[in-house]
């Protein structure tokens, strides 16, 4: 069995979550690979794989096109470093492309802290998606925290560890 993390990031946090997740999946005894939706594009999963799927909330779902260029501008103005993987295809789209093929899956989004009724949570958008693909939730979504200045609130990481060792007791 291989755990494929599979994050869409924009500013860096949901990608050091995605790699946290990774291992903690690890320390775990579950062998996991982190990948960006365009690595996870080139290579998608195979049958038996479980995915654990990861994108942050904009505009209280996941991002569309729109909202990755208006972030891609925001960047420069607000002096935020791009991830490397922002310019990649969003998990939306990803999602879509996804063969049906079914299997286990969960989720995991970075929002702004705050009531999840007022930022919105990305992974309950990406659990409906797997769920249209006949994969059965491996365990409750998670939402990863950051600022206003978008910086992971302190913890974050080490709790998203500690997330992907229960995921790999859960597995």
């Amino acid at each position: 069995m291989t755990v494929l993390v599979v994050y869409e990031s924009m500013y860096g946090n949901t990608h050091r979550i995605a790699e946290a997740i990774g291992r903690g999946l690890t320390e775990g005894g579950v062998p996991a690979e982190v990948r960006s939706t365009a690595e996870a594009q080139r290579h998608p999963p195979g049958a038996g794989d479980v995915l654990v799927v990861g994108a942050p909330t904009h505009g209280h779902g996941l991002s569309r096109e729109n909202s990755r260029e208006q972030a891609m501008r925001d960047a420069s103005r607000h002096h935020l470093d791009v991830d490397g993987s922002a310019t990649g295809p969003g998990v939306r789209e990803w999602l879509a492309a996804l063969d049906a093929q079914g299997g286990r899956a969960t989720a995991f989004d970075t929002r702004v802290k705050g009531p999840a009724m007022l930022t919105g949570r990305a992974s309950q958008k990406i659990v409906r998606a797997l769920e249209e693909h006949r994969y059965e939730l491996v365990a409750e979504p998670e939402s990863f925290l950051v600022t206003m200045g978008n910086e992971l609130v302190p913890g974050e990481e080490e709790r998203a560890v500690a997330w992907g060792r229960g995921l790999a007791a859960a597995l």
